[in-house]
């Protein structure tokens, strides 16, 4: 099936969560951002050149307002996302981040003007009663910072999903506004360290840093194969095992346990959102 590169991309997606979370130990959020977005630029500006046959050509544009906003309304929620990361179980960090459907119908209703039926309003009230379940726990543990910033996360990266909707109306190619986002990414995760001081990499970081930007990369290659060679409905639902494979990476490597209403709300969340895929025609939107 061709929609099963989208289990590739979870799978990867997964993985680079892992790779973020072992790293969070020694960098912060910030700069997890920046390495991961400067790798990723250098192949994603590489791929443009070499496909195009020039260098910077391509990459002109007239829409630099709304290339800067989705810009950076996807770095901030990477930021969160990779902080929510590094302080919650793993499987929690990626369903919170992974409410951004939910968000988005919301945001496409009120926003773009968009009509949805009552099953889309079902959906996204189903998935915050999941998302109410999945927070009690980290709540009592007084995790409610890096919980709130999760689901931040997901609902910025929906206003960036929505910019992106808006930029495809504009005429702008998927890899040009990839490459802006990354651009932006990148530029503001190495500000962000000038400003508050960095950790000079040493010998064995280097490994753990390209692995998060190339891990990245590839899952977003995976994905958008998948949802231009599988079905959508198809691709939409497969994304959410990208949670399972989270869930098993955290058991596995990191020992982690989470109580039964974190389990039950990590699947209503995700029920939600593939109800939410089924229920509506949402924008095509290269991952975070």
């Amino acid at each position: 099936m061709k929609s099963s590169w989208m289990l590739v991309a979870a799978a990867l997606f997964a993985l680079m969560g892992v790779l973020v979370k072992h790293a969070s130990a020694t960098f912060s959020p910030a700069e997890l951002v920046f390495y991961r977005s400067a790798f990723g630029l250098v192949a994603i500006w590489g791929a443009i050149a070499l496909g195009r046959r020039q260098f910077l050509a391509p990459l002109a544009t007239r829409h630099w307002r709304a290339h800067f906003w989705r810009g950076l309304s996807g770095f901030v929620a990477l930021v969160l996302f990779f902080y929510a990361i590094a302080r919650l179980p793993l499987a929690t960090a990626v369903t919170l981040n992974y409410t951004a459907p939910l968000f988005l119908a919301a945001l496409s209703a009120w926003w773009l003007r968009e009509r949805h039926g009552r099953g889309l309003v079902g959906a996204v009230l189903l998935g915050f009663a999941g998302i109410v379940l999945l927070l009690r726990p980290q709540l009592q543990d007084q995790a409610w910072l890096p919980a709130l910033a999760g689901l931040a996360s997901g609902m910025l990266a929906a206003v960036a999903y929505v910019n992106v909707k808006q930029l495809g109306r504009l005429g702008e190619p998927e890899w040009r506004v990839v490459f802006y986002f990354t651009l932006l990414a990148t530029v503001g995760g190495g500000a962000w360290m000038l400003v508050a001081g960095f950790r000079h990499p040493q010998a064995g970081d280097w490994l753990w840093l390209a692995g998060i930007g190339v891990t990245a990369t590839l899952a977003q290659l995976a994905l958008t194969r998948a949802y231009h060679r599988g079905r959508t409905l198809m691709v939409g639902a497969l994304a959410y095992t990208t949670v399972g494979f989270s869930a098993l990476y955290g058991v596995l490597l990191f020992g982690e346990r989470l109580p039964l209403p974190a389990w039950i709300g990590m699947t209503v969340v995700a029920a939600a959102g593939v109800w939410a895929v089924r229920a509506s025609t949402p924008a095509q939107p290269d991952s975070l």
